[in-house]
């Protein structure tokens, strides 16, 4: 699989409920430079849940030879393992930066499907201009499974989602926006991403 270096660099995450910011050291990781596509063709794979995002990451492992990242039992990640895994939410949002300091990364309607241009569907992963670093669709399209619990304290088990996507308005496709769905939740507008720790 494909696999972009993202370079190492501060992420700076934000919550509006809490109205906490803090600052992650990311290091440097791999990424894909598109979400997961279906079998048949360029279209994100969607209707996919968090724990499906886990499985098919050991899945996709094993068949490259790779050390499995996940028990999925107990949801934990062995981070000495060198296989598929979903990024987590600092590094999500740092490899969307792609060392801008804005809210997108370009004009919103040359990087991203949403609302007011998507005519109501999915489209075609890396149909729209990448950022600096070669990532494209990391705002709109779908929303994007990170590895990172929301907020325990108020929604338990919940798994933070970030990008934004094709049924979105304008102000959901930033790079500092979280939602958040329970890792069991399946729709038509969320995917994932895979990522590989160095």
């Amino acid at each position: 699989m494909e696999m972009i270096t993202v370079p190492a660099g501060p992420a700076r995450l934000t919550d509006r409920r809490t109205q906490r910011s803090w600052t992650v050291d990311v290091a440097s990781f791999l990424l894909a430079p598109v979400p997961v596509t279906q079998k048949i063709g360029r279209l994100p794979l969607v209707d996919v849940s968090w724990q499906d995002a886990l499985r098919f990451c050991n899945t996709l492992s094993e068949r490259e030879g790779l050390t499995p990242v996940y028990e999925l039992e107990s949801s934990t990640w062995d981070r000495s393992a060198d296989g598929y895994r979903l990024p987590t939410e600092a590094e999500w949002e740092h490899a969307c930066r792609a060392g801008t300091t804005g809210p997108r990364y370009g004009p919103l309607d040359e990087i991203a499907w949403y609302r007011e241009n998507s005519a109501g569907s999915l489209h075609d992963v890396g149909g729209k201009a990448p950022n600096a670093w070669g990532l494209h669709d990391m705002l709109g399209n779908v929303w994007e499974w990170c590895w990172d619990v929301y907020d325990a304290e108020v929604y338990g088990e919940y798994r933070v989602l970030k990008g934004g996507g094709w049924f979105d308005e304008h102000w959901s496709c930033r790079a500092s926006v979280r939602r958040r769905s329970h890792p069991t939740f399946r729709v038509d507008d969320v995917g994932f991403r895979v990522a590989r720790s160095l």
